[in-house]
């Protein structure tokens, strides 16, 4: 059925059959849809890198439902892996361990790590089951715009490009798995932000290291400076009184919480009216994803607290952001 999104309570034997048979699945997660192969059929992972259009230097993680999958992918986990699996899996972090060869390295970008991680939801574990397989998938987008939380959004961006699409509702979390690496002995290190916060992280590993990777060689998924880009061009507002320099036309706010004035706006989307950045984070990709439905010809961002998941929201915002002075595209 390509590029039909049907209702979970349809069976999934479908969507792991076609799996098994090489085929690519959409399905949900608790951060945001994932775009799926079966990630040791070399052929099905290819179809996902042409599908969003993705650069094959970008390493994809690779999705399980219970411990003992990552018999077959990584050499061990370590303390500090199994500790986190303990306290967060199922759950948004991803961990980056050495891989056992028979990972096929294009879903590896040939590094010698793999990015590993169970998600938190229902229709992804049953699926991961069903199939008898891990699935490698990054998010089921076209490489660098928005990320999908809902069925739509993978129906909007990828069409009949995908051979089955899963609608498991919209995505709780909202921003992608916290990607931490423990390739590299201690303390591990944090690749990405996202659905983990670092404080809640370090309350069981203890102190961990964010490097800054800015330039230098891509370690992980969604480490590439310019990501998760709506079409409008994105600018984040230092104050509001910058609303001037938005190069006229219309001009949509992505507002955390409400703004004092409204009325110069063309769209308006709040992400949290009680400053909540746990509903902020659920809410940021769907509200890009209306702004540049807007026929808006500028966005403009406010920034949001860099603490707990507010970095992770920060730093998609800043991933998708044109800075003043640029030209968006």
């Amino acid at each position: 059925m390509t590029g039909k999104a049907l209702n979970v309570t349809d069976p999934l034997n479908e969507a792991a059959m076609i799996l098994r048979q090489g085929g690519l699945v959409a399905f949900p997660t608790e951060t945001v849809y994932g775009l799926g192969a079966d990630a040791f059929n070399p052929l099905a992972v290819a179809r996902i890198f042409e599908v969003k259009g993705r650069p094959r230097f970008d390493p994809l993680i690779v999705h399980v439902a219970r411990l003992k999958d990552l018999d077959d992918l990584v050499h061990h986990l370590p303390l500090f892996g199994r500790l986190l699996a303990s306290a967060f899996w199922p759950g948004p972090i991803t961990m980056v361990v050495p891989k056992k060869d028979g990972v096929p390295d294009i879903v590896t970008a040939g590094l010698p790590t793999v990015a590993v991680r169970m998600p938190a939801h229902p229709v992804a574990l049953q699926l991961i089951q069903l199939a008898q397989r891990p699935i490698a998938a990054p998010s089921a987008n076209l490489f660098g715009h928005v990320s999908p939380t809902t069925a739509g959004h993978v129906h909007t961006q990828l069409e009949d490009k995908v051979d089955f699409i899963l609608d498991g509702g919209p995505c709780r979390v909202g921003v992608e798995s916290t990607i931490i690496s423990l390739a590299h002995g201690n303390p591990p290190e944090i690749l990405r932000p996202g659905g983990v916060s670092v404080e809640e992280i370090e309350e069981v590993v203890g102190s961990v290291r964010i490097p800054d990777l800015r330039g230098g060689p891509v370690q992980a998924p969604g480490m590439l400076s310019r990501h998760y880009s709506p079409s409008t061009p994105l600018k984040i507002l230092k104050n509001h009184r910058d609303v001037s320099r938005g190069e006229g036309g219309r001009i949509g706010l992505l507002a955390f919480q409400s703004p004092p004035d409204k009325s110069r706006y063309q769209a308006v989307e709040v992400l949290s009216e009680k400053g909540d950045l746990q509903e902020a984070a659920a809410n940021l990709f769907a509200a890009l994803h209306r702004l540049d439905a807007a026929r808006l010809d500028l966005i403009l961002a406010e920034p949001v607290p860099k603490i707990g998941l507010g970095l992770a929201i920060m730093d998609r915002i800043e991933r998708a952001s044109t800075p003043w002075g640029e030209k968006g595209g």
